[in-house]
C-alpha cells in the first residue's frame, strides 16, 4: 500500500523553523559557536552534492576529498598569494573542483561498481600527493593566516556575524541549487541510469555524458563547500584533501538518508557535533563515529530523515484508514 507524502506545509514550516534558529546564531555565541554552525554547513552541502552521485545516480566515489580539498587550497591560493577577492577566489576555487570532477568522470565511469570506486580513490590520492609536494601548500603545516578579505568590496568577512550570514547564504544558495538538479528532468534520467542502466541507454539516453555532468556538478558544488570552509577557517590543510574527509562524507550521506534530498544536512550536523563535543578524546573521537554510525545503521536503515519520513507516512495513512472506517460506520448507522 502507497504511503502518503509529507504535506508540502509542513515541510515548508520546518524550513522556515529551521531559517529562524540558524539566523538567531549569531546572536546567541554562548548557547552555540556560530564557527561551529558554519562548519556544519558547509559539511551539509559536502554532502548533499555528494548525494547527487551516490543516492541520485548510483554511484559511488572515494575521491570527493579532492574536490573539497582542492577547491579549498586554490581559493586560499587566490586569497593569500594572489591577493584576490573572496568572490573571485571562491569561484577559482569551484571552476578548479568542477574541471577536476569532469576529469575524474570521464576517467572513472568507464569502469563501474566496486572497480569505479576503486579508480577515484587512486586519483584522490593522486591529487592529496601533488598538493603534500606543491610549494605553496606547505605539506604538513598547511597554509595558514589565510585573509578572509571583503567580499564584493563592500562586506567586511573579518566579522564573524557578516561571514556568518553570507555562508548561510552561499549555502542556501547552494542547496536550492541541489534540490532544482534532484527535480528537474535531468535528475529524473539520473535516477533512471541508477535503477537501470541499461534501459536508460537503449532508451537513446547518452548515460556516459550524464554521468560525466553528475559528477562535475557534484564537485563543483563541493568545492563550493571547500572554499567556504577555507574562509571560515583560514587554513587549508592535508585532512581537507585525505581520504578519511571522503570516507567522512560518505558516513554523513549514509546517517542522513541518502534517498532524500536533504537527508545528508542531518547526517552532517551528527558527524559534525560528534567530532566537536567529543575532540578531547583525540583519536578515539573516530571510534565514537564508527559507534554512532553502528547504532545508527541499526536503528535507521534508511537513514534517519528515511525512518521519520516512513513513519510519518505510516502513521498519516493509519490516522486516513482510521476516518474513513468511522465514517462509513457512521453512514451505515444512518441507514
Amino acid at each position: 500500500m502507497r504511503l502518503l507524502p509529507i504535506p508540502r506545509s509542513l515541510i515548508i514550516g520546518v524550513l522556515a523553523l529551521c531559517l529562524v534558529l540558524l539566523a538567531a546564531v549569531p546572536f546567541f555565541p554562548t548557547v552555540i559557536y556560530p564557527v561551529f554552525v558554519m562548519r556544519i554547513m558547509c559539511m551539509a552541502l559536502f554532502a548533499c552534492a555528494f548525494n547527487i552521485l551516490l543516492g541520485q545516480t548510483g554511484i559511488l566515489s572515494f575521491g570527493h576529498a579532492a574536490f573539497f580539498g582542492g577547491a579549498a587550497y586554490i581559493t586560499g591560493y587566490g586569497l593569500l598569494h594572489l591577493g584576490w577577492a573572496p568572490e573571485f577566489s571562491i569561484l577559482l576555487g569551484v571552476a578548479f573542483a568542477t574541471v577536476l570532477g569532469a576529469l575524474f568522470g570521464a576517467l572513472a565511469t568507464r569502469r563501474s561498481g566496486i572497480y569505479l570506486a576503486m579508480i577515484t580513490l587512486a586519483l584522490a590520492q593522486l591529487v592529496y600527493f601533488v598538493f603534500l609536494r606543491l610549494p605553496f601548500t606547505h605539506a604538513e603545516d598547511g597554509m595558514q593566516g589565510i585573509p578572509r578579505g571583503t567580499l564584493f568590496g563592500l562586506i567586511d568577512l573579518r566579522s564573524d556575524t557578516n561571514l556568518y550570514f553570507v555562508v548561510m547564504a552561499i549555502v542556501g544558495l547552494g542547496l536550492a541549487l541541489v534540490y532544482r538538479i534532484v527535480n528537474s528532468p535531468f535528475g529524473e534520467v539520473l535516477r533512471a541510469i541508477r535503477d537501470h542502466e541499461p534501459r536508460t541507454l537503449s532508451l537513446g539516453y547518452p548515460v556516459a555524458r550524464y554521468k560525466i555532468l553528475a559528477f562535475a556538478l557534484s564537485a563543483g558544488l563541493s568545492g563550493l563547500a571547500g572554499s567556504l570552509k577555507v574562509i571560515i577557517y583560514q587554513v587549508a590543510s592535508l585532512r581537507d584533501v585525505h581520504w578519511s574527509m571522503s570516507g567522512d562524507v560518505i558516513l554523513m550521506t549514509l546517517l542522513g538518508g541518502m534517498n532524500s534530498v536533504f537527508g545528508p544536512v542531518i547526517g552532517a550536523a551528527i558527524v559534525s557535533a560528534v567530532y566537536y563535543y567529543f575532540s578531547a578524546l583525540g583519536g578515539w573521537v573516530t571510534v565514537m563515529v564508527g559507534t554512532v554510525f553502528i547504532v545508527c545503521v541499526l536503528v535507521f536503515r534508511r537513514g534517519v530523515a528515511g525512518q521519520f519520513a516512513d513513519l510519518f507516512a505510516t502513521s498519516r495513512r493509519a490516522t486516513a484508514v482510521s476516518s474513513s472506517d468511522m465514517s462509513k460506520d457512521n453512514s451505515h448507522a444512518a441507514h
